[in-house]
C-alpha cells in the first residue's frame, strides 16, 4: 500500500520530509512502543490524500491511529474528516485554529477557534473484574499523540493569546466570549463548572492572572482555565511566540497511561523527544467527562492582540475500548464457577431489588429535607413572593421540555411556563433552573434571592417565586436580540432605544441610591436586560450582585473578576472591586452599544474597548453622529443622538472618580428644560464636567463655543473633548499613544465633512460595518503635537 509517510527502517518514527516526526522510543506503555513497527504487519488502512488511518491490533488490543502529515484544504475541510468550529480554517497547509494573517488586524483580535476529529472516542468503561488495570472498577484507555505547532506573532510587540490539545466531552462551538484568556475553552459564566467536562493541554503565551507563572508556560486544564498544573518553558529551552518568526515551531508530545492515570508532556524545538518531560501530572478522565466518549482536537484564541496558532502535522494513536475489552477477565471462567454464579443470581437479584427500593426511598427523603432546609432558609429573607408548588412549575414547562428554553448561562436555564394566577387566570413567567451539578448551586440561589426579593421597581425583572425562580416573562426578550440580530431582527426605533436607556438609568439609581443597602449588580449588559411587551427595559439577572451595608462603598469578590469582559471596569482588574462607578462604566458601554447598534468589542484595530474608541475619535473629528446605528436611516433626533453617545462617552472614562453619578444621568436623561425652553446648564455642568481632567466632557452649548475658540488659538489653549483617556494640556501639548496620520472613516452611508461617502470604509465581521484603521498603540489615543493638525479633530 502507497503511503504519503515515509516509515524509516530500523527506527520508531513516522516522518514527513521536513516535517514532524513520530518518536516511540519513550512511550509509555509498551504496547504502544510495539505499535509502529507492526503498522503493517497486521492492520488494514484507509488512505486518504493527506492523512493516514490505521487499525491495528498489537498483543490482543486494538488500537486507531490517525496520522496527517499536513492539512490539505481541498481536502480536509469537506464533511466526515475533521470538523471546524467558529474561525478555524485551513490555510497553507496548516490548520489555522485562529484566522490566519490574510485577515485584516481587526478581524485578528478577540477570535477564538476548535478543530475535532468528527467522531469520538470511548475513553472509559466500568469493568466488574477489578483487574491490576482498572482496580476502581474503570478501564481507562491510553493514547499517545504528537503534533507539529507554529505560535507566530505578527505583531511583534505583544503576544495573544495561546492555543491548547483539547479531550472535551462535545464538539461544541467555542462558549461565547471565551477570547482572550479563556482560550476558547469556557467564559466568565462557565470557567470551572464541572459540566464542561475537558481536559486541555494549555500552551499559553500571556499572563492573564496572578495564578499563571509567567507568558510562556504549558499547564494542564480541567473544566477551567485556571491550570492545575502549571511549568515554565524557559528553562527548558522554548519560548513560545517569539519575536523571531523563524524560531516558532515546536514538537509536542503527549502521553497518556490509563493505568496509572498519568500525563506526560515533552516539548521539543527539533525531531527528537526528549527524555524528560516539561509537564507530568496525575489525572483522571474516568471522573471528568461527562460520558464514556470524549472528541480530541485543538483550540485557541486571541485577545487585544493577536499571534496565529498553527498546527503543521497532528499523529494520534488512542487504544480501541469495546465490549471484549473489559469482558476478557471473565473470558476464562471454569464451568463450577459460572453454574455458582447462577445458582446464586436469584439471591443477588433480591438484594438488589431491596437495595433498589432503600436507595429510591432514602433519595426521596434527602430531596424533602433538603426541600425543607431551602424553604427554611428563603423564610427568614424578608418580603417572601409566592411560592409556587414544583409540580405547577413542572407542567408549566411542559417538564422542562428544550422548547421552552428561553435561554442558558453558567448557572442554569431559564424556561417560558404557565402557571395558575392567584385569581384563576394563567400566568406567564420565566422559571430560572440552577444547574444541579454546580457546587455553588444553592448559594448562588441565595445570592439572587436575597437581593431580588425585596427590589421593587419598574425596570427591575419582578421575583415571583423560589426554590426555582420565576420571574415575570419578557415577551419581547433581551436587548441584544435586537441590537446584535442581524439583518432579519427587527429593529429598535429611535424613542425605543431612548426609552431602554432610560429605564435601565432609573433602575440602576434605584439600586446605587433609592434602595435601603446600595446594590452593585456587577454584571450590566444587553443580554440582562429584559423588553416587556411595551418594549420598556427591565435590568435582571441579579446572580453576581451584592448588597452593601450603608457603611460600605465596594464589594471584593476573593476569586477573580467576576462579569463579562468589554464590561468590566478596568480599575477592577486592579483593585477587585465592584463599585457603583464600575456599573456606570457597563452602563455607558450598553449606551454606546444600543445607539450604535454593534457590540462593545466589534471589530476596531484600536484594541480592548475599540467600539469605545471609533465613538470617541469620530467625536473627535466633529462627526460623532456618524456613530448612530444605521438601521436607522436617519430617523433619529439628533440632539437626542449626541447626548447619548456623550454620555455613553462620559460613563465610560477610564477614571472612576470622573464618571458621572446615576442621579446625574438620570437628570440629563430625561431633558429637564428652564422656563424659557432652554437645557438646564447645571444638568449638562454636572455631567459632563469633571474635577480630575481638564475640561472633558463639557456641555453641547459650551462645546461648540470651545470649539470655535480653539479653531482661533489653535494649540494654545485645552482641547474641549468627549475622550475615553487624557486630554490635551493647556499648553496644547498631548500625551503618548496617538497614532499620527490614522485615518478618520465614517461607516458605510456615513457621513464625511463634506457630506460625501468615504471610499476606505472596510468590512467588518458584525452585522453592520464599521471604519477599520490600522492597529493604534494605545486603546485610548490622543490628539497630534502638532497645532497645523488640530483641525483633523475639531474641523472648523
Amino acid at each position: 500500500m502507497a503511503s504519503p509517510a515515509t516509515f524509516i527502517r530500523g527506527e520508531n518514527k513516522v516522518k514527513r520530509r521536513g516535517g514532524m516526526p513520530y518518536n516511540t522510543s519513550t512511550s509509555l506503555s509498551p504496547l504502544l512502543l510495539l505499535l509502529p513497527s507492526v503498522l503493517f504487519i497486521c492492520s488494514h488502512s484507509i488512505q486518504l490524500p493527506t492523512s493516514v488511518v490505521y487499525n491495528s491490533t498489537v498483543d490482543g488490543k486494538q488500537f486507531t491511529t490517525f496520522y496527517f502529515t499536513d492539512f490539505d484544504q481541498q481536502q480536509l475541510q469537506q464533511p466526515g474528516i475533521l470538523m471546524f468550529s467558529s474561525n478555524a480554517s485551513i490555510n497553507q497547509k496548516a490548520l489555522q485554529i485562529t484566522p490566519d494573517s490574510s485577515n485584516s488586524s481587526s478581524f485578528l483580535i478577540n477570535q477564538t477557534g476548535r478543530v475535532f476529529c468528527p467522531s469520538p472516542f470511548t475513553l472509559w468503561q466500568f469493568d466488574a473484574s477489578k483487574s491490576s488495570r482498572s482496580p476502581d472498577g474503570k478501564y481507562v484507555a491510553s493514547f499517545n499523540t504528537s503534533f507539529m505547532f507554529n505560535l507566530f506573532r505578527a505583531n511583534v510587540s505583544f503576544k495573544g493569546e495561546g492555543l491548547t490539545f483539547l479531550i472535551a466531552s462535545g464538539n461544541d462551538e467555542p462558549p461565547p466570549g471565551s477570547y482572550g484568556g479563556y482560550l476558547g475553552l469556557t467564559n466568565a459564566s462557565t470557567d470551572g463548572h464541572v459540566t464542561n467536562g475537558f481536559v486541555a493541554v494549555e500552551l499559553d503565551t500571556v499572563k492573564q492572572q496572578p495564578y499563571d507563572p509567567d507568558d510562556n508556560h504549558v499547564g494542564l486544564n480541567v473544566n477551567g482555565v485556571r491550570s492545575t498544573y502549571a511549568t515554565p518553558l524557559a528553562p527548558h529551552g522554548i519560548q513560545l511566540a517569539p519575536a523571531n518568526a523563524s524560531t516558532g515551531t515546536y514538537n509536542a508530545w503527549v502521553e497518556y497511561n490509563g493505568t496509572t492515570r498519568r500525563v506526560l508532556v515533552y516539548m521539543s524545538a527539533d525531531e527528537s523527544k526528549p527524555s524528560a518531560p516539561v509537564l507530568n501530572a496525575s489525572v483522571d478522565l474516568s471522573t471528568i467527562l461527562l460520558g464514556h466518549k470524549a472528541f480530541f482536537g485543538f483550540s485557541a484564541s486571541t485577545g487585544i492582540h493577536y499571534q496565529l496558532n498553527c498546527v503543521l502535522q497532528w499523529m494520534m494513536t488512542v487504544e480501541t475500548l469495546d465490549a471484549a475489552t473489559t469482558k476478557k477477565a471473565s473470558s476464562g471462567l471454569k464451568l463450577p464457577v459460572i453454574v455458582g454464579v447462577a445458582c446464586g443470581a436469584f439471591t443477588v437479584t433480591l438484594g438488589l431489588f431491596a437495595g433498589l427500593l432503600y436507595v429510591i426511598t432514602k433519595k426521596k427523603k434527602k430531596r424533602k429535607k433538603d426541600r425543607a432546609d431551602t424553604i427554611g432558609l428563603t423564610a427568614a429573607i424578608p418580603g417572601m413572593p409566592k411560592v409556587f408548588d414544583y409540580k405547577e412549575l413542572k407542567k408549566g414547562t411542559n417538564d422542562f421540555d428544550e422548547k421552552m428554553k428561553l435561554g442558558q448561562g453558567g448557572y442554569g436555564v431559564v424556561y417560558r411556563a404557565t402557571v395558575p394566577g392567584e385569581k384563576g387566570q394563567n400566568l406567564e413567567v420565566a422559571v430560572k433552573q440552577f444547574s444541579g451539578a454546580n457546587t455553588k448551586g444553592q448559594e448562588d440561589f441565595l445570592a439572587e434571592l436575597s437581593i431580588i426579593n425585596r427590589l421593587r421597581h419598574r425596570n427591575l425583572v419582578k421575583l415571583n417565586n423560589v426554590l426555582l425562580l420565576v420571574y415575570d416573562y419578557m415577551p419581547n426578550g433581551s436587548l441584544d436580540k435586537h441590537i446584535f440580530g442581524g439583518e432579519d431582527a427587527p429593529v429598535l426605533n429611535w424613542e425605543q432605544r431612548y426609552n431602554v436607556v432610560s429605564g435601565v438609568a432609573s433602575a440602576l439609581n434605584y439600586l446605587h441610591h433609592e434602595y435601603d443597602q446600595m446594590v452593585v449588580h456587577r454584571d450590566i449588559k444587553p443580554s440582562n436586560i429584559m423588553l416587556d411587551s411595551a418594549f420598556d427595559a427591565r435590568l435582571g439577572d441579579f446572580g453576581l450582585a451584592r448588597a452593601l451595608d450603608s457603611d460600605k462603598s465596594s464589594y471584593t469578590d476573593m476569586v477573580g473578576v467576576p462579569g463579562t469582559l468589554g464590561y468590566i471596569a478596568p480599575e477592577c482588574f486592579h483593585t477587585g472591586r465592584a463599585t457603583r462607578e464600575s456599573d456606570v462604566f457597563a452602563f455607558g458601554a450598553v449606551i454606546l452599544e444600543t445607539v450604535c447598534g454593534r457590540r462593545i468589542s466589534c471589530s476596531s484595530p484600536a484594541g480592548f474597548g475599540q467600539l469605545l474608541e471609533w465613538v470617541w475619535r469620530l467625536h473627535g473629528a466633529g462627526r460623532i453622529l456618524d456613530a448612530v446605528d444605521p438601521r436607522l436611516t436617519g430617523e433619529f433626533d439628533e440632539e437626542d443622538a449626541e447626548r447619548l453617545l456623550l454620555l455613553g462617552l462620559a460613563c465610560s472614562h477610564p477614571n472612576a472618580g470622573d464618571r458621572p453619578r446615576t442621579m446625574a444621568i438620570m437628570q440629563n436623561l430625561t431633558r429637564r428644560r428652564s422656563l424659557d425652553g432652554e437645557e438646564d446648564a447645571d444638568v449638562t455642568e454636572t455631567l459632563y464636567t469633571t474635577a480630575a481632567t481638564t475640561t472633558v466632557l463639557v456641555s453641547m452649548e459650551r462645546k461648540r463655543e470651545h470649539e470655535k475658540d480653539v479653531s482661533r488659538r489653535r494649540g494654545r489653549t485645552t482641547m474641549d473633548m468627549a475622550c475615553a483617556g487624557p486630554v490635551a494640556h493647556v499648553d496644547g501639548s498631548p500625551g503618548q499613544g496617538w497614532d499620527q496620520g490614522e485615518a478618520q472613516c465614517p461607516p458605510t452611508g456615513g457621513r464625511s465633512p463634506q457630506n460625501r461617502p468615504n471610499p476606505s470604509t472596510a468590512a467588518c465581521p458584525c452585522p453592520h460595518p464599521i471604519p477599520c484603521h490600522r492597529r493604534s498603540a494605545t486603546p485610548y489615543p490622543l490628539p497630534p503635537a502638532d497645532a497645523a493638525d488640530w483641525s483633523k479633530i475639531n474641523p472648523t
